[in-house]
């Protein structure tokens, strides 16, 4: 049983170098092989749950230890109770990871279907993490960088490659050495063309705010002072502006000031101007929301953000003792609608933060019309951690998948425009205090992805449980039998 801890860790070992910080992305193919070798000869379901645990509980811990910071500085929690919740979330997370390989401990590695049954557990199970309220890195996020893989996204999205990663790993558990040449040759056939240069310019701003538990007017007015100034240095006179989501108490309906100067900083320019503000339901909820004001400062666009960030913006009912780390009281509300609005002869589909996420939230902003994105962020809640990377991977990939540029405002960094190939094009110094023109495109093609959806995924996860049912089923026959 020790070597099958060691390959289950060694699995959880290399799921965290796969994800940013280090970025070995050619090690996804290995990377749930070691637990596939230990639950392949593991009798009893209970231990092969062990097992899973123990690859996913680490997994958890090392690449979303950032959650722990939040929780402590900006959650107010006592650093005990912040180091219990976390290892409460990790736990609770990588109970995905003791269902895979309980059910993939059901199949037998000398079947020919082994391969992408074990594909097909992997990517189904792997959606299934949206569902349940937190979704992050994929598997197939680790193949943001590798070129001629960038056709399946746009065709099944981000789990066409978590399958491709995991087909090539049960193929080499099993010794189906075809399995692995198709998962990695076919894709060529789809490869994405090149994107058209950018043509259009946006300024965007980097406001390096602090995340301030108190704030006052004269911090406040200090700050957007500040803000007023590098919003207005711009020599080529971008026709649109964007602010990030702030950590700052900025009411765009309640405060007439505020609303004053986001007017006057469309209006006289002759530009259009997105930011992020905080506005309230009709029952008095906050919401998180994202304004566009025309060129006439006329507000033409409001988008309440619809996914919510947990321990964030509300707080899961089986972490009740952990506070908001907003000033606003009571949880926020969720909007119901997405934000797709005009700008000038274009459309610019508006998504804020943790939404990056979700990739069947963000299709459909290709779906509906927008022809280039916009996310919109406040990274700071992070910490000096490595999530500003992980979350800037999340987002190239919706890039890819909706073959879209991307503009993404941040706080204080990774502020930076991402091509329809998932490229970083353009960025800016992170925790500079800046604006910056830079550049974008816009395109109308709709991706099948974008189209379609997660049919891929959950098609995957229907066909893996019916097969871990059948061989269930079989298997009891064979015992009643004997």
């Amino acid at each position: 049983m020790i070597k099958q801890l060691l390959l289950a860790a060694s699995t959880a070992l290399l799921l965290i170098l796969i994800a940013p910080r280090w970025s070995f992305g050619w090690l996804a193919p290995f990377a749930i092989l070691p637990l596939l070798l230990a639950v392949r000869d593991q009798v009893s379901w209970r231990k092969r749950a062990l097992l899973g645990l123990i690859a996913g509980i680490p997994y958890w811990f090392v690449v979303c230890l950032w959650i722990q910071h939040v929780l402590a500085v900006h959650g107010g929690l006592p650093v005990w109770l912040a180091w219990i919740s976390f290892l409460l979330f990790s736990f609770l997370k990588s109970l995905h990871m003791a269902l895979f390989a309980i059910l993939a401990g059901l199949f037998n590695k000398l079947r020919w279907w082994y391969a992408p049954a074990i594909a097909a557990l992997w990517t189904g199970i792997e959606r299934t993490h949206g569902t349940f309220g937190f979704a992050w890195l994929a598997l197939g996020n680790a193949g943001i960088d590798a070129g001629w893989l960038l056709g399946v996204p746009a065709l099944v999205g981000v789990y066409g490659l978590s399958f491709l990663f995991a087909l090539a790993a049960a193929a080499i558990a099993s010794r189906k050495y075809a399995y692995v040449a198709a998962a990695f040759m076919w894709p060529i056939l789809v490869l994405p063309s090149q994107p058209a240069a950018p043509n259009q310019t946006a300024l965007v701003v980097q406001p390096t705010m602090p995340q301030a538990s108190e704030w006052t007017r004269e911090l406040l007015d200090q700050k957007l002072k500040g803000l007023t100034a590098i919003s207005t240095s711009d020599p080529t006179q971008a026709p649109l502006l964007i602010w990030p989501e702030m950590p700052g108490p900025m009411y765009f309906d309640a405060d007439p000031a505020f609303r004053d100067l986001a007017i006057n900083l469309a209006r006289p320019f002759r530009r259009n101007f997105l930011f992020g503000t905080v506005t309230r339901a009709p029952s008095g909820a906050p919401y998180n929301t994202a304004i566009l004001l025309n060129r006439d400062g006329v507000e033409t666009g409001r988008y309440n953000k619809m996914n919510l960030v947990p321990f964030g913006e509300f707080v899961p009912s089986a972490f009740a003792w952990v506070n908001r780390i907003t000033q606003e009281a009571g949880d926020f509300a969720p909007g119901d609608k997405i934000g797709v609005f005009p700008i000038d002869n274009a459309k610019l589909g508006v998504f804020i933060c943790y939404e990056s996420a979700f990739p069947e939230f963000v299709r459909q902003y290709s779906r509906d019309g927008a022809q280039v994105f916009a996310n919109i962020s406040n990274d700071g809640y992070f910490g000096p951690s490595k999530a500003r990377e992980q979350h800037l991977s999340l987002v190239r990939m919706r890039a890819v998948e909706n073959r879209r540029w991307i503009i993404r405002a941040t706080n204080n960094g990774i502020t930076a425009v991402i091509d329809p190939l998932g490229r970083v094009t353009d960025t800016q110094p992170e925790y500079a205090h800046q604006s910056k023109p830079m550049r974008y495109g816009l395109r109308s093609d709709v991706t099948f992805y974008a189209q379609y959806g997660d049919w891929f995924a959950w098609t995957c996860l229907a066909a893996a449980l019916i097969a871990a049912a059948a061989v269930t089923m079989k298997k009891s026959n064979t015992q009643r039998g004997q």
